[in-house]
């Protein structure tokens, strides 16, 4: 186990974030003793806000047994999904296209449900293995209550592996799927970004609600909404959390939506 001072800035896809305690556990002993006081668990940072004021808990980080996979088998939480998606249609095995692009460990995309209109990560789980209350718990995907970028995990659960429910079909065909979402996606901003910032309303788009309302290019401090994607809020270089927060109640005071991020304040 490695613990260090670390600025989160540096850990989210954002780019935004204080100091904070990061502790990397690397077996079930280390991240029995990492949790024995309070904390909070950190996957990629690509679905994070943090205050530039950092956090008091210690930040939890999966490294170690939590990083190995088996696609046919067990998966560690702290994989990358990303590597998942790739090394799975390379075995001609379909059930993650629609997650190409998402650039979230396994655990953070079980917690948020993440997805695309495409799929979602609880379509592809047959099992997940849960740390709460001092032990490991295996549940099926029914009984942790997925819903659009939601999960119920335990209070304080910590998804530490999953199995994943993926069939076998000819390679051409996945690549096919794969090339349908990857265009599909086009136009997503390369700057600094933590990725979908609202939630879509139901039968809306988020983005499209916000294009329709002007509000591209809107901008406070170094925190602006992208041009090329009305959901994204993008970080031109040394976006702070005021300004990102006060650019989300910029955009909320035009159009009621939710907020998707998480954020640590």
């Amino acid at each position: 186990m490695r613990v260090e001072t670390v600025l989160l800035k540096d850990y989210t896809t954002l780019g935004v974030g204080g100091p904070a305690k990061l502790w990397t556990v690397e077996t079930p002993e280390d991240l029995k003793r990492a949790t024995e006081a309070p904390y909070r668990i950190l996957g990629n940072g690509s679905n994070l806000l943090v205050s530039d004021q950092g956090v008091k808990e210690r930040v939890i980080r999966l490294g170690g047994v939590f990083q190995t996979y088996d696609l046919r088998g067990w998966v560690g939480a702290g994989a990358l999904l990303p590597l998942l998606v790739k090394e799975a249609a390379e075995a001609g095995l379909s059930g993650l296209e629609g997650l190409l692009g998402i650039p979230a460990q396994v655990g953070g995309a079980v917690k948020m449900n993440a997805g695309t209109r495409f799929g979602e990560m609880a379509d592809a789980l047959e099992a997940v293995e849960v740390f709460h209350g001092g032990r490991f718990e295996v549940f099926r995907p029914e009984e942790l209550g997925f819903g659009y970028r939601t999960s119920r995990l335990p209070e304080g659960g910590i998804v530490t592996r999953v199995r994943l429910r993926l069939k076998e079909r000819p390679k051409e065909e996945i690549q096919r799927r794969l090339q349908e979402v990857d265009q599909a996606r086009k136009g997503q901003p390369k700057k600094k970004s933590a990725g979908c910032a609202f939630k879509n309303p139901p039968g809306q788009s988020a983005g499209r609600l916000i294009d329709q309302l002007g509000l591209k290019g809107l901008r406070v401090g170094g925190a602006m909404v992208s041009l090329e994607h009305g959901n994204f809020i993008v970080n031109l270089g040394n976006a702070r959390f005021e300004e990102v927060m006060a650019l989300v109640r910029r955009i909320q005071e035009e159009v009621p939506l939710e907020l998707e991020w998480e954020v640590w304040a």
